[in-house]
């Protein structure tokens, strides 16, 4: 299969070691060209951990050159840079090719689905509530791959397009799909902002200083209620749309094996068993930048629709906001075109379960 996969961060390259490995046909591209820098001369991508060996990569200079001929277009950098992307690809995207999105964040499948309905293009969007692998870029040719996740929640826009999603999936990554009812599930699975914003707050002098710390050792008791109880708030939500949507300690068990018990009895057990990751050491850390303005603001948008409050999520906003001196429920590029302002859940439950049908 052929596999456009854009972004070369630790992720892309992760994705592109795999499929590989497993006998596709990845081309990977860098936005800005320098993810990609250090293969320009032929050089290797080493991989490490669940994909172990040296793999030769193909780089495409652009866009255009990474989607032509591709059967699936894999979209695997950051919630901050989806806009961008789906904007650059929309024009180029054909009807024989989909879309998958490692991982969704902000309805950006609603973004691309209403931008393709523009266009009067039919491309399935199919959209992923956490990655399938974990990555971390090793210098500036390698990779390690820590974890191979046994279950990632997925669904398509439109939903008659769920198969051929869960095909296009599966071809790629193996049984590791377990599909959901909708997009609006999906949006409503990524555990990343509330874990993210609680570790970062919580441990905000220790990332300001740049100390050493580790990511999971440092969910305490105290941490790990704090996520349980943003966890309530997430799940009274999707509760109202009438999906179904796992805990954040039956994501984590699926994740890593660990057994159930508190989010914090969970952590210990994962650091126990993986060690790291280390917590950020910059302020300048998608904990923040990305989570907030990508993950707890549309949450809060999706939890307004369906007439639910989300205190929790709207004070971790406003004081990442204070802590770091800018507006980040203004930074979010994709909502402000989806015009949820005013909407009710039963439209948006439309929208995300059928595709954008161009009306207002």
């Amino acid at each position: 299969m052929r596999v456009a996969v854009l972004g070369a961060g630790g992720l892309g390259l992760a994705y592109t070691a795999f499929l590989i490995d497993q006998g596709h046909d990845p081309i990977l591209w860098s936005p800005s060209g320098a993810g990609t820098s250090a293969f320009r001369d032929s050089a290797p991508l080493v991989a490490t951990g669940q994909v172990t060996g040296s793999f030769s990569l193909q780089i495409a200079t652009s866009c255009q050159e990474a989607l032509e001929g591709a059967d699936v277009v894999l979209v695997a950098l950051r919630g901050n840079g989806h806009r961008t992307i789906f904007d650059q690809a929309v024009e180029l995207l054909r009807p024989n090719q989909m879309v998958v999105i490692s991982s969704h964040s902000s309805l950006g499948a609603l973004y691309l689905s209403k931008r393709l309905v523009g266009l009067g293009i039919h491309v399935p969007v199919t959209a992923w509530g956490t990655t399938v692998l974990t990555a971390r870029r090793k210098g500036e040719a390698g990779v390690d791959i820590p974890n191979y996740r046994a279950k990632v929640d997925m669904a398509t826009v439109p939903v008659t397009d769920q198969e051929r999603g869960l095909q296009a999936c599966q071809a790629m990554f193996g049984d590791h799909f377990q599909v959901r009812a909708d997009v609006m599930a999906i949006s409503l699975s990524n555990i990343n902002p509330i874990s993210h914003m609680s570790n970062a707050l919580c441990n905000l002098t220790r990332i300001e200083r740049a100390e050493e710390w580790a990511n999971y050792d440092c969910i305490t008791g105290a941490v790990g209620r704090l996520i349980e109880a943003l966890d309530k708030e997430r799940l009274a939500v999707a509760d109202a749309y009438g999906v179904s949507v796992r805990t954040f300690q039956e994501h984590n068990h699926l994740s890593f094996g660990v057994r159930m018990g508190t989010v914090a009895e969970m952590s210990a057990a994962i650091h126990a068993i993986r060690g790291g990751p280390p917590g950020p050491k910059s302020l300048d850390s998608r904990y923040v930048t990305e989570d907030v303005p990508f993950g707890l603001v549309p949450a809060v948008a999706i939890g307004r629709t369906a007439g639910i409050p989300m205190p929790l999520h709207e004070a971790g906003i406003k004081l990442f906001s204070a802590l770091y001196g800018r507006d980040f429920s203004a930074e979010n590029d994709i909502l402000p075109e989806l015009g949820l302002d005013g909407m009710d859940a039963e439209t948006l439950h439309r929208l995300v379960r059928n595709g954008w049908d161009g009306k207002d």
